[in-house]
């Protein structure tokens, strides 16, 4: 405990000294940030979770970014005022990273920074870094979905295209309910789960061999841009269970895929597709580790009309070995061989872009589930945002991705001054 004390306070210091200190590096530097409210609530009347609430925070982000020649240096960071549970100050730096420019055809980029690929709209196949559903969930800005990962990135550009290298040290998963703020639906109980003990997954060893390395090849070919991807880490969400510890574990994974993005007609087309290589089961007999599989993702989105703009996406999802799957399958919670997932967003914008009502809704038919967003916006002045907006989860079994968090649905407001 001593030793996590100290640690945070030589962070804290060095976040005030990059603060602080920004002024004498370059005269180019930007300071900026926000202030922000989110409060919401569920709609449930029998709460799993120990708070009513789905969020109850002031926040506020400072952001800095500064250049010098061919050296950029950018932070972000947030603290946090969260009382959903018991009332707690937190900060987090979301992104403080250097990036260098080396014979204009080489960027490094090493730090804490925000990493997206693909090509999806809130559909991943492909980006494997980080995610945060908890906030996504909760009703914070879209920005947050991502979360930060600690890692060295490297970019070579050439006629030819443009090769991108990322190493992760220290593997970082995606973020899930956990019990605390949000219920989840737990396999071992076979029922909806909230409140302590939470859950907490068993993360892989802190050693070499267990960091995550992601390349991405990128190049235009016409009105296209097509990109070939690779990643060698582990499954993000803790997918696998070990009956000895009695505890859920990221399994190990290889993925590779490719993407092409580009207009077509008066909207914009794209197509990507990837196939997941299940290092610990590639025979699909292990029936606490998940079989490899293969996906496809197609999507398009144009202007419908004047001010509303529309998107429609179709994902498969072709699980590997699937005779093996039911032959070693323990219990009832099968899923289909083919999964499919069809997602759709619009946006209407009001009194000159000023109020933006925006819904995105998930439907799994081969999973009978839904996931169901919307947002109402106004922006007062160009400091000032209001927004209230909801989550609604439904499904007709409880495993499912979405049925899962059934007893979570909530609506929020929230209230951004920026600066």
């Amino acid at each position: 405990m001593k030793t996590s004390r100290l640690i945070s306070k030589i962070v804290a210091a060095a976040v005030v000294t990059l603060f602080a200190g920004a002024p004498l590096l370059a005269e180019d530097l930007q300071i900026g940030g926000f202030i922000q409210g989110l409060y919401g609530g569920k709609l449930q009347e029998r709460k799993l979770t120990p708070s009513d609430y789905s969020a109850s925070e002031m926040r506020l982000q400072l952001r800095l970014e500064t250049s010098s020649g061919d050296a950029d240096l950018f932070g972000r960071v947030d603290f946090v005022y969260d009382d959903v549970t018991d009332p707690e100050y937190q900060w987090e730096l979301r992104e403080g990273y250097l990036k260098y420019t080396l014979f204009r055809k080489v960027d490094f980029k090493i730090g804490r920074q925000i990493l997206t690929w693909g090509t999806g709209d809130l559909v991943f196949i492909n980006d494997l870094f980080a995610k945060d559903y908890e906030s996504f969930f909760a009703g914070r800005d879209d920005q947050y979905l991502k979360a930060p990962q600690t890692a060295i990135r490297t970019e070579y550009y050439s006629p030819v295209g443009a090769l991108s290298i990322v190493w992760t040290p220290r593997f970082t998963p995606n973020r899930t309910p956990t019990g605390e703020r949000f219920s989840y639906y737990n396999p071992m109980m076979q029922s909806f789960t909230g409140g302590p003990p939470y859950a907490l997954a068993s993360r892989p060893a802190d050693r070499w061999e267990n960091s995550e390395i992601a390349a991405r090849f990128q190049r235009g070919v016409g009105n296209y841009t097509v990109e070939l991807y690779a990643y060698r880490g582990f499954f993000k969400n803790p997918l696998g269970f070990n009956p000895v510890t009695v505890s859920a574990y990221y399994p190990k994974l290889f993925a590779y895929g490719a993407s092409v993005r580009g207009q077509l007609l008066s909207g914009i087309l794209w197509l990507e597709g990837g196939y997941y290589d299940s290092r610990e089961d590639r025979c699909g007999a292990k029936p606490f580790v998940p079989n490899s599989s293969v996906m496809g993702l197609i999507g398009y989105e144009r202007q419908i009309a004047t001010d509303l703009t529309g998107n429609i996406q179709y994902q498969a999802d072709f699980m590997e070995d699937y005779d093996q799957y039911e032959l070693n399958l323990i219990g009832t919670e099968k899923r289909d061989e083919l999964r499919s997932l069809i997602t759709s967003r619009l946006t209407r914008n009001f009194r000159m872009e000023t109020v933006q009502l925006s819904s995105f809704v998930f439907w799994s038919p081969s999973d009978e589930d839904v996931y169901y967003r919307f947002s109402l916006l106004y922006k007062y002045n160009d400091a000032l945002t209001l927004t209230v907006g909801g989550n609604l989860f439904d499904g007709q079994k409880m495993y499912t991705d979405f049925g899962s968090f059934a007893k979570n649905d909530n609506l929020y407001a929230k209230m951004t001054y920026g600066f």
